[in-house]
């Protein structure tokens, strides 16, 4: 199994900025990772992941593998030649989506219907694993038991052990010396049971770790507190991925405890409704407030659409239903937050982060 290199350059108190290297290329850390669900990130394409300096962009096994399938994919040379992206990619197992579907779980796996058709099918760890190696990402996560929270220990707990059993079948499934496996820690909102998670995953051995099973209702509080708990048993040459956050309160929080990469979909989620994220807070374009405004989404922004457009025009097309609006506002999402992670590396750099956490969460918080 190829192991992710992670050369940390700097540091400031935990929160730290590196490199980090796969079979097929690097990436910068902290990183933040668009999610392209079915392939595509929606409204957008794979020159726009470029142009607005992605590195890393995501899939979701769970819809690949059911349209167009693991097989179509494969034939195409894998998920990356398949959409035409030349950078990196991750792809999630799916387990998040398919515990969202009250599926049928045992020891063994999971067996849930296709959010398409109805139709049943069935997920073990090695068939993730091997779903995953045809889709050929450059990264792959272990399929994992997700909870909704807040939820019983006894809950919390079963969800730790499966996690844990399904992790060492997953890391015996794994073939592909040019794709890279994570782990994932479990254990809710449990400081102890998130350690115990943490020590245990470790002890199986990854290639990189990612902290799971948070921002699925707790309080921003309790997922920090959570991340506390367990990313000291994290390896410091290993990177760490927190699964499906991406509010700039919580990302400067995360990284100030030494996390090194994200995934969210709220980015374009709020732009297809209009919503910009601004070094101010949220800017809903369909203020009439805007309806004469000249200025860009946000001044400070160096993104392309902050460039050419206005806000007042923004307000025209998303007044209007016009879909180039929800592309517009995504692209500049996505730019704004991947720069806001360049940001936040050159405060770690400067050794001045503690100011720029203490700013953003004055804005945020």
């Amino acid at each position: 199994m190829f192991s992710v290199a992670l050369d940390i350059t700097a540091t400031d108190g935990t929160a730290r900025a590196g490199t980090a290297t796969t079979h097929r290329g690097s990436y910068e850390t902290p990183c933040f990772m668009p999610v392209g669900t079915r392939g595509a990130v929606k409204y957008l394409s794979a020159r726009d992941y470029e142009e607005i300096g992605a590195r890393i962009v995501l899939g979701n096994t769970y819809h690949l593998m059911l349209r167009p399938g693991a097989d179509v994919v494969e034939q195409f040379g894998g998920l990356g030649s398949f959409s035409g992206w030349n950078g990196l990619t991750l792809t999630d197992s799916g387990g998040f989506q398919v515990f969202s579907l009250d599926p049928k779980v045992d020891d063994d796996g999971v067996s849930f219907k296709s959010t398409y058709d109805g139709s049943m099918h069935r997920f073990t760890p090695e068939i993730a694993v091997q779903t995953q190696e045809k889709i050929g990402a450059d990264i792959q996560m272990v399929l994992d038991v997700c909870t909704s929270l807040p939820a019983e220990p006894r809950v919390v707990r079963l969800a730790l052990e499966r996690t844990h059993a399904w992790a060492i079948r997953a890391r015996d499934a794994h073939t592909r010396e040019d794709q890279s496996l994570f782990g994932i820690v479990q254990g809710g909102t449990d400081a102890a049971m998130r350690k115990e998670s943490a020590q245990r995953t470790v002890e199986v051995g990854f290639d990189g770790y990612a902290i799971g099973g948070l921002s699925v209702g707790e309080s921003r509080a309790e997922m920090v507190d959570a991340i506390a708990a367990c990313i000291g048993e994290i390896p410091l040459d290993k990177p760490r991925y927190l699964m499906g956050v991406g509010d700039p309160a919580s990302l400067v929080e995360a990284v100030g405890l030494g996390v090194d990469q994200f995934d969210c979909v709220l980015q374009t989620r709020l732009g297809r409704h209009g919503t910009a994220l601004t070094s101010q807070g949220k800017l809903h374009t369909k203020n009439a407030q805007f309806i004469n405004s000249d200025e860009p989404l946000d001044p400070s922004c160096r993104c392309w659409v902050c460039k050419s457009h206005s806000r007042g025009y923004l307000r025209h097309l998303t007044q209007t239903g016009e879909p180039t609006a929800s592309r517009l506002v995504s692209i500049h999402n996505l730019a704004w937050t991947i720069n806001f992670m360049s940001d936040m590396r050159a405060a770690i750099e400067k050794g001045t982060f503690q100011q720029f956490r203490s700013e953003v969460l004055s804005i945020w918080g």
